[in-house]
């Protein structure tokens, strides 16, 4: 039997020989057209008028559509019903839908596009946090959780710092963009192939936007070619315009967005400015900390205040605060509406708390690592977070103690303190970071999962759950559970494309919890087949119309085979079993479901306990830069993450080294830039740098913690692996600064930002060799802490309470 730990990805080699199908590749008849979207090259404007004439008269056009022709309603905000389908009166973005084009090419498309004729009356745009914040210009009403007296403790805290903090916007890059085929059916029928993230929301907006009922609208997901929250609800933008195309010409209609576009008009990352403070005393142990987290929320809500939240529940990190206060805004600008991207608001928060926790070491002369160390959270005691929910199976100090260990770290850090003193352009750095990642959606009634599970009477199982595969190996997993579960070798077992009618009403397949939401929900589907096969079977074996339940447990599926634990002679192959199932009327097909146990959360009061469990995880990086070019080099690399009992140590390995690897992008090179107009500069893979192999450590050492199982009652003891290694990049990014303080002796605070591009490491040094070169900087209060000449400015603080 297959369905041992390391079975492939089961689209593996359809990867490889290029069969695996995407919504491109779908076969369609000649009746196929390509659509076109086109969008404003304005970010705020009135539409003071348009004409669509010409451009309806092109050979090959068979429809130009405004917003007057949409049947239903003109909204596709997932959330807050303020993005509208295709501009009505004014244009808040470039990139903004405002037309769209059925036509037999491409090229029948781009020549009509040219023929439109669109009058504006530019207005104000606000491109920048900065001046939606000048402008009051809020996307909703700010938020804020509370634990202790943050403003009083930070009173009494010995030393403090504060200090701003700003990280960049992210690109998701998937490899497939955002595509959609919408095929006609009879009546009011349509037939949607989507690359989406959540094919029932997708199916929703559908409907609104045609004005029909769910029922009308089949949405279906084979894979996606990555998604990573771009996913989540920007694929439906794509979807609602093919499905208006198709709908006026009563023919397929595909789009498919070209890079350069899909990056124009699509969201990213959010950027935040964060402003921070923090009280701590000599040994580094942290007393309060406040804390503002600003966020460009784009030209519409989007999930923005998720996002937000989930940034707010993350500010703690791995770290024990006990006066706490976190204030966030999402400012509303004139660029595309930024949206889910892999982390979901987490990584901003944890690299504000990192950045603390990095300048408390330097403040005090003390290694960072010690520092944090120190601020753990306990495993008996101070172990409840600024929201109330308690850390249960902390596996830091575990996790800790290993990966310093393996890593060689304390050796390691003598040897480049002695090659920084030996070397004047090249400084190496270091630096250790957690990961403490809550998993389940923050909005409660989204953790749960639907399956249809279907066995056929020669003793294969196809199974269709409403989790989507975008080449993490979902799929793969649910064939492994289904496998297991029924006790049959993995090539029994086919995992179906994802269908809103063959499993409704699901969630989207984000927050990590794809594989525990609908494993569990597949589980439960094959626990009611068994449950009938047992029962039939236990009647046969000892010709009684009734049988005790203790017969019926111990009858076991395993190896292919059924049978009575307690009477070995009692057997009979799947294969047979079924065939006999079915000759004796008993359903194989069964319908799973599962919710979330235990999670409540209380958004009003900031309370609760909004996760099932915490995903830990723990990085060392290496790193050297060359001061003359700030070009640097990751030198090495060491993780180790608790996945719980892994279901595919392979497929984990993987999501390990590909989170972490994105993360060093968004930490290192990934820099979006808008110019004044508020035009995206970098729209195509030639200016925007996403990690290439010359950006993966040389020495790259990823283990999975053994023996840990999950204990909370996940599928087969496992742990989400989606999201927390992206964070565990925030060791790269913090070793940077380490080499980058190596240039002025570790004396002085580094000014750094995320990403740590070339630009911004050279930047940082150049400034620190001015502080280098001015003695009066800093006057020394205490042989443990500095504080910055007022008279010589700088973007952060650090006092000693001591003779103030």
């Amino acid at each position: 039997m297959k369905t041992e730990n390391q079975i492939p990805h089961d689209s593996a080699v359809g990867h490889v020989t290029g069969e695996a199908i995407y919504i491109d590749d779908i076969p369609v008849n000649d009746q196929l057209l390509i659509g076109k979207v086109v969008y404003s090259r304005y970010a705020h404007a009135k539409i003071k008028s348009f004409d669509l004439s010409e451009a309806k008269k092109v050979n090959g056009v068979y429809a130009v559509l405004c917003y007057k022709d949409i049947p239903g309603h003109n909204q596709m905000g997932p959330v807050i019903k303020d993005e509208s389908v295709l501009a009505e009166n004014e244009v808040t973005f470039i990139g903004q839908a405002m037309f769209l084009i059925a036509a037999e090419t491409e090229e029948q498309c781009r020549e009509a596009e040219k023929l439109i004729k669109i009058e504006y009356e530019p207005l104000d745009a606000i491109l920048t946090i900065e001046k939606a914040i000048e402008k009051n210009n809020l996307l909703g009403p700010p938020r804020e959780m509370k634990r202790g007296d943050a403003d009083s403790a930070l009173k009494s805290s010995k030393h403090i710092i504060s200090g701003e903090l700003r990280t960049g916007a992210q690109e998701h890059w998937y490899l497939e963009t955002q595509a959609c085929l919408s095929v006609p059916g009879e009546g009011k029928e349509i037939n949607v192939f989507s690359s989406s993230q959540h094919p029932s929301e997708t199916q929703a907006l559908v409907a609104e936007v045609l004005g029909i009922k769910k029922h009308e609208v089949v949405v279906e997901v084979k894979r996606m070619g990555g998604g990573f929250g771009g996913k989540e609800t920007q694929a439906n933008h794509v979807a609602c315009w093919s499905a208006l195309l198709c709908h006026a010409t009563k023919r397929p209609v595909k789009i498919r967005l070209f890079r350069d576009d899909d990056m124009i008009m699509t969201g990213k990352r959010h950027r935040y400015l964060t402003k921070y403070e923090a009280g701590f005393d000599d040994d580094g142990l942290i007393n309060a900390v406040k804390l503002e987290f600003n966020s460009d929320g784009g030209a519409a809500t989007d999930l923005s205040f998720a996002i937000m939240e989930r940034t707010m529940l993350h500010a703690d990190n791995s770290y024990y605060i006990p006066n706490m206060s976190v204030k966030a805004l999402v400012w509303k600008t004139n660029l595309p509406s930024n949206t889910a991207f892999r982390g979901f608001g987490g990584p901003q928060g944890m690299a504000a708390i990192e950045t603390i926790i990095d300048k408390i070491g330097r403040a005090l002369k003390k290694d960072p690592a010690e520092i944090r160390h120190k601020n753990f959270y306990g495993l008996n005691d101070r172990n409840i977070t600024h929201y109330g929910q308690t850390v249960e199976h902390n596996r830091l100090y575990l996790i800790y103690d290993q990966i310093i260990k393996s890593s060689e770290y304390e050796k390691r850090r003598k040897e480049i303190n002695d090659f920084n003193i030996k070397n004047e352009f090249f400084k190496k750095g270091i630096a250790v970071t957690p990961v403490k990642f809550g998993i389940s959606f923050t909005t409660t009634f989204l953790n749960q999962a639907g399956a249809l599970v279907n066995v056929y009477t020669d003793g294969t199982i196809l199974v269709n759950h409403g989790g989507t595969e975008m080449g993490q190996g979902l799929n793969t997993k649910m064939q492994q559970i289904a496998a297991a579960e029924f006790g049959v070798s993995i090539d029994r077992v086919k995992v179906n494309a994802t269908n809103t009618s063959k499993v409704p009403n699901t969630s989207a397949t984000a927050a990590s919890s794809g594989s525990d939401l609908n494993g569990m929900a597949v589980k439960n589907a094959i626990d009611i087949i068994k449950e009938r096969i047992s029962k039939e079977l236990a009647q046969i074996w000892t010709q009684q119309p009734s049988n005790p339940p203790t017969l019926q447990q111990s009858i076991l599926f395993k190896e292919d085979y059924i049978f009575d634990s307690d009477h070995p002679e009692r057997k009979i192959s799947f294969s047979d079993a079924m065939l006999q199932m079915n000759l004796r009327q008993v359903s194989l097909s069964a319908a799973g479901f599962y919710k979330t146990p235990t999670v409540g959360w209380d958004k009003i009061k900031g309370q609760g306990k909004p996760f099932f469990y915490y995903s830990f995880g723990m990085a060392v990086s290496e790193v050297m830069i060359d001061i003359l070019t700030g070009q640097y080099t990751l030198l090495r690399t060491d993780i180790l993450q608790d996945v719980g009992d892994s279901i595919n140590s392979g497929i984990d390995m993987g999501q390990v080294e590909g989170g972490f690897v994105q993360g060093i992008g968004w930490c290192t090179t990934e820099e979006i830039k808008w110019d004044a107009k508020g035009n995206l500069m970098n729209h195509s893979p030639d200016t925007y740098k996403i990690p290439t192999v010359q950006d993966i450590p040389k020495d790259f050492r990823v283990k999975l913690m053994e023996g840990v199982p999950n204990p909370v009652g996940t599928i087969r003891r496992s742990k989400a692996i989606g999201e927390p290694p992206f964070m565990l990049a925030l060791s790269v990014w913090l070793a940077i600064k380490d080499a980058i303080s190596a240039v002025g002796n570790h004396k002085f605070e580094p000014e750094f930002s995320l990403p740590a591009t070339n630009e911004t490491i050279l930047l940082s040094i150049e400034k620190l060799k001015g502080k280098f070169h001015s003695p009066t900087l800093y006057e020394s209060t205490d042989s443990k802490s500095r504080r910055p000449n007022p008279s010589k400015g700088g973007e952060s603080e650090v006092s000693s309470r001591e003779g103030i």
